[in-house]
């Protein structure tokens, strides 16, 4: 396969893939981030160009490998899109489950934007901010793919990366929490059970999809 490297062909290929949306998000939100910055180092690949058949994202210089299981490594998993393309992402470490979320669950908060304009927001005594690198732990521990060392070190990994939205009490500590990944999608979702009911998660998601909007990522619910 050919690694396309150029700006380009990059440019070229989010717009090919955006007009097969929702059904590319798996490879597209990971393009997307590599016409962004590149956070996550990944690098994308096609069977050829510009004519291609296959598209594959993968953490750059990466063989895939047979490694299967929570927070495995190199897995490939197809998806196809009306034409015949086949969209491949890989199951990095720690990214084992969270591909399947695609972009629904930053999506999800859509329909209280209009609410979110009107007054709608955090509950009394708590604010929108940023979870930080002290708090990987938590994150770990919460995670249903979490609770080891590879996984703790993937949340510090797309903690340090990507966007994340957090919801905070009056003495800076998280009582809700999205996180995206390398893929676009949201990894890790959480509110903390003592401060569920309260419309702390519908806050967090909509934020969350608004910065997304914003950077130029789709967002469905």
């Amino acid at each position: 396969m050919q690694i396309l490297t150029q700006p380009a062909q990059l440019q070229r290929l989010e717009g090919i893939l955006r007009k097969s949306l929702p059904l590319a998000l798996p490879v597209f939100g990971a393009v997307l981030n590599i016409n962004r910055g590149n956070p996550g180092q990944f690098e994308v690949l096609v069977d050829k160009w510009p004519e291609f058949g296959a598209v594959l994202a993968r953490p750059s210089g990466e063989v895939a490998s047979g490694d299967v299981g929570h927070c495995g490594g190199g897995d490939m998993v197809p998806w196809h899109v009306p034409g015949g393309i086949a969209l491949l992402g890989t199951l990095g470490e720690g990214s084992w489950g969270a591909l399947w979320l695609d972009l629904g669950v930053l999506g999800a908060g859509l329909g209280h934007w209009a609410h979110w304009k009107q007054g709608f927001g955090p509950a009394p005594g708590v604010r929108v901010g940023s979870l930080q690198p002290s708090h990987v732990d938590l994150l770990n521990d919460t995670w249903p793919y979490g609770g080891n060392a590879r996984s703790r070190r993937y949340l510090a990994e797309i903690l340090g990366r990507f966007p994340q939205v957090c919801l905070q009490d009056g003495s800076g500590q998280p009582v809700a929490w999205v996180l995206t990944d390398h893929f676009g999608t949201g990894t890790h979702s959480y509110t903390l059970p003592e401060q569920r009911r309260r419309g702390h998660m519908q806050v967090a998601l909509t934020v969350a999809a608004q910065r997304a909007q914003a950077r130029g990522f789709p967002t469905f619910g």
